[in-house]
């Protein structure tokens, strides 16, 4: 049986403000049990949307669901690389309070995340839902961890990034089909045939996988689960496993200019998507589903055009400056979220379970402290964010920043025996990191370098383990 676990208060571990436990108005709760529909791309940068600023990206769906609903410009993923941002995901904690901060999980990995943790998948199951996930996993390859053991009624996709091969065909002869891109410093070479699982369920059923029909695969799942859960309550979760590297689109599909590789790979996602929305809308469940888009972190910049772009952001996949770890987000819900807005508060992606749990008024388990705050208060008005601090954590685990309001403080570890890069910013002024204020605010570094440094510790306190394979 799952452990229990609470949303953080102030007085415990200092990190969620007071007022984020409380329960929704009973005047504003639903009065039917809404649906979500959370998609999750992987490394698609905060610049590659039209509806984030691309001027050569056409996103056509993504802008309609924009225009009519919510954009986040400052929502956070909680880490910089797949796995620790899709634990976090589920879970609303920060990756080190899960022991799943350190790097990405590989197919010989033996741990995974833990089956009692409490995810978004278990909550809305527990209350009715019906829950399914098609996409890429990433959380662990094994039974124990795959989605069936942590929520979800159901799973068809890939168990780790489509540039993992099989633990028992590493050295085999590759099989797969062509992918679209350069092979990471080769400019001349392409990343092909990939020995990468497709499953359903725990079960392989195809080896390898065609790549250039996964997402098209995974929307054909996703339009049918909600045509056949259209009268009960359902949670889909869509973690699309494009537009990482190697990129694949169809056939019928395929831009013949290999520049244009990621381009048309984003704008196939694009329409895939459109097929989502467009089912919400034909049979009338538009009005009662919630739609949460986000990315898992930002681009992989060292490919160049091949890896998208962080927009007006400082670097991309793998660092703690905002192109890492800021993603596009757009939620929408017509007729409960404004059409055509957008908010600069601070928001994460641990903040979608909590939220979550009170848009359907129901009380998350106590007994285990999450990080996660409900941000249902920024769906509608211009308002202060729930959410009062950030910390960025680094793909090696290592505390690298906080944000408080405004105020970002980045402590990077020194090169060679130099001292620590000390890095303060005002992103409210400089969205772009380029201004480093540090020596001009002493007290306010100070200040912000305790209060990480006491965040830090008390999450690592409290952290919980991970699943280890016997």
């Amino acid at each position: 049986m799952k452990p229990l676990r609470t949303t953080l208060t102030a007085s415990l571990l200092f990190l969620a403000p007071a007022h984020a436990g409380q329960s929704p108005d009973p005047a504003t709760a639903p009065r039917e049990k809404p649906n979500f529909v959370l998609i999750f791309t992987d490394d698609q940068g905060y610049g590659d949307l039209g509806c984030f600023g691309s001027k050569t990206i056409r996103t056509p769906h993504l802008d309609r669901l924009a225009a009519e609903g919510r954009r986040f410009t400052s929502f956070m993923s909680a880490s910089s690389v797949c796995t620790p941002s899709r634990a976090a995901l589920l879970t609303g904690s920060y990756p080190k309070r899960l022991s799943m901060a350190k790097g990405v999980l590989f197919p010989t990995s033996t741990t995974g995340l833990h089956p009692d943790e409490h995810t978004i998948g278990d909550h809305l199951k527990q209350h009715g839902y019906a829950t399914a996930c098609f996409g890429k996993w990433h959380l662990g390859h094994h039974p124990e961890t795959l989605p069936r053991a942590q929520g979800f009624d159901a799973y068809f996709g890939i168990p780790y990034s489509n540039d993992m091969n099989h633990p028992d065909n590493e050295g085999q002869p590759k099989g797969g089909p062509e992918g679209m891109d350069v092979l990471w410093n080769d400019p001349g070479s392409t990343l092909s045939k990939w020995q990468t699982p497709l499953m359903e369920n725990e079960k392989i059923v195809e080896l390898p996988v065609d790549q250039r029909t996964i997402t098209r695969r995974c929307t054909d799942r996703g339009v049918a689960f909600i045509q056949e859960n259209r009268k009960r309550p359902f949670f889909l979760y869509l973690p699309y496993s494009m537009p990482h590297i190697p990129l694949y689109v169809p056939d019928d599909v395929r831009d013949p200019d290999p520049k244009r590789a990621y381009i048309n790979t984003i704008e196939h996602l694009d329409t895939e998507l459109g097929r989502i929305f467009d089912t919400l809308r034909e049979i009338d469940l538009a009005k009662n589903t919630y739609v949460i888009f986000a990315t898992d972190n930002g681009p992989w910049l060292p490919f160049k055009h091949h890896g998208g772009s962080a927009g007006p952001l400082r670097d991309g996949k793998m660092s703690t400056f905002e192109g890492g770890q800021r993603v596009p987000t757009i939620l929408w819900a017509p007729g409960r979220i404004p059409a055509g807005t957008k908010t600069d508060a601070l928001a994460s992606t641990i903040d979608i379970l909590p939220t979550i749990a009170a848009l359907t008024g129901t009380s998350l388990p106590t007994g285990r402290p999450i990080d996660g705050v409900d941000i249902s208060p920024l769906l509608k008005g211009d308002i202060p964010s729930p959410r009062e601090e950030f910390l960025y954590y680094a793909m090696s685990g290592r505390l690298d920043g906080i944000r408080q309001g405004d105020w970002k403080l980045l402590v990077l570890p020194p090169k060679g025996e130099g001292k620590a890069n000390t890095l303060l910013f005002n992103l409210a002024e400089d969205i772009g990191e380029k201004k480093n204020l540090a020596k001009e605010k002493p007290d306010l570094v100070e200040r912000l370098r305790q209060r990480m440094t006491e965040l830090d510790a008390a999450i690592g306190t409290g952290a919980r383990p991970l699943w280890e394979k016997p």
